[in-house]
C-alpha cells in the first residue's frame, strides 16, 4: 500500500470525543485549505459511527460553508435526526474555530431488493492502461501552472487519475462541458462497506467542478478565476470493492451567476453503476 493511501485511511478513522462527538485531522501537506472531499468523507464517517451495522449509506446531501484550516483539528458533531424500521438519517456538522464549516445531511437503509435499472457506462472509452497520468499532462504545463498546485500534484496521492479528455489542459478554446476520468485508488480498501463509503465519497471531489469551465475556455488554473465547492451530493447506487479502476463521467449543463453546476456518474469497469454525483460551485471572474 502506498504511504499515501494509508494516509487517507488514517484520516477517514475519526477520533472518538464524546457521545456523537467525533475529531478529524488533516495532511500536514502545505495546502491553503483541507480538500472537500477529505471533509465529505470525514462527515459521513462520523455519521457512520453513530448507525446500526445493517445500515448502509444511500445518499448524502452537504454544503461547504468556510473554507477549513489544515493547520488544526475539525470536530464533527452528529444529530440523530431519526432511526426508522427502514431508514436512518443522520445530520453532522464539522466545526473549526468555534464556527460550522460544513454540514451533511446523509440518509441510510438496510439491504433490500427491487426492481433494478441503470444507464449504461458510455462505449468506445479507452481503457485506463492506454492513458497517461494526469500528472504528466500538468508537468508539461510548467511555469503556467502555480507553484502551490505543482507541489500539490507532484506528491504522491491516495488515487490515480488518467483522463480520457485532455484538451483542456493544452487549448483556451471553449470545450463542450464534459469529461470523462479514470480514477484508482493507489493501495488496498478493507473489505468494509463504511469504509468504501467514505473513500468512494472523497474520490467524487476529484476534477467534478473543472467540468464547468471547459465551455468559457477556461481551467481550474485560471489564475482570473476563483474557485470553490459550495455543495456536493451523491447517491450511492451499488457496493464496490474499490479494487479496480472506476471511470468518472463528468458534464455541465449550466454555469451562470458566479456558479457552475457539474454532474457524475461513477462506473465500475465492467460497466455497473456504482454512484451518482452533483454539486455547484463557485466560478468567480476576480476583480482586477
Amino acid at each position: 500500500m502506498s504511504s499515501a493511501m494509508q494516509a487517507l485511511l488514517d484520516i477517514l478513522n475519526l477520533e472518538a470525543l464524546e457521545h456523537n462527538l467525533f475529531r478529524g485531522r488533516s495532511p500536514q501537506s502545505g495546502w491553503q485549505r483541507v480538500f472537500g472531499g477529505q471533509v465529505i468523507g470525514q462527515a459521513l464517517t462520523a455519521a457512520q459511527r453513530t448507525v446500526a451495522a445493517d445500515r448502509h449509506v444511500h445518499s448524502l446531501h452537504c454544503y461547504f460553508m468556510r473554507p477549513g484550516d489544515p493547520a488544526v483539528p475539525i470536530i464533527y458533531e452528529v444529530d440523530r435526526i431519526r432511526d426508522g424500521g427502514s431508514f436512518t438519517t443522520r445530520r453532522v456538522v464539522a466545526i473549526q474555530h468555534g464556527h460550522a464549516i460544513f454540514s451533511l445531511s446523509a440518509s441510510f437503509q438496510i439491504d433490500e431488493g427491487g426492481l433494478e435499472h441503470q444507464l449504461p457506462m458510455p462505449d468506445g472509452v479507452p481503457a485506463p492502461e492506454t492513458l497517461r497520468p494526469q500528472r504528466e499532462f500538468l508537468a508539461a504545463f510548467g511555469d503556467r501552472v502555480p507553484e502551490n498546485i505543482r507541489r500539490y500534484w507532484a506528491r504522491e496521492r491516495p488515487l490515480e487519475i488518467r483522463p480520457v479528455n485532455v484538451e483542456h489542459y493544452t487549448t483556451k478554446n471553449k470545450l463542450p462541458p464534459f469529461q470523462q476520468v479514470w480514477l484508482r485508488a493507489t493501495g488496498p480498501v478493507p473489505d468494509d462497506r463504511a469504509v468504501q463509503a467514505a473513500v468512494l465519497a472523497y474520490l467524487s471531489d476529484m476534477t467534478l467542478l473543472d467540468t464547468a469551465t471547459f465551455a468559457h475556455g477556461r481551467s481550474v488554473f485560471d489564475p482570473e478565476l476563483q474557485m470553490a465547492s459550495l455543495d456536493h451530493a451523491m447517491w450511492f447506487h451499488r457496493p464496490h470493492a474499490l479494487d479496480d479502476w472506476l471511470l468518472y463521467t463528468q458534464d455541465s449543463p449550466s454555469s451562470g451567476g458566479a456558479r457552475g453546476l457539474s454532474r457524475g456518474s461513477i462506473y465500475a469497469r465492467d460497466g455497473r453503476l456504482i454512484a451518482s454525483v452533483a454539486q455547484e460551485g463557485l466560478v468567480r471572474l476576480r476583480k482586477k
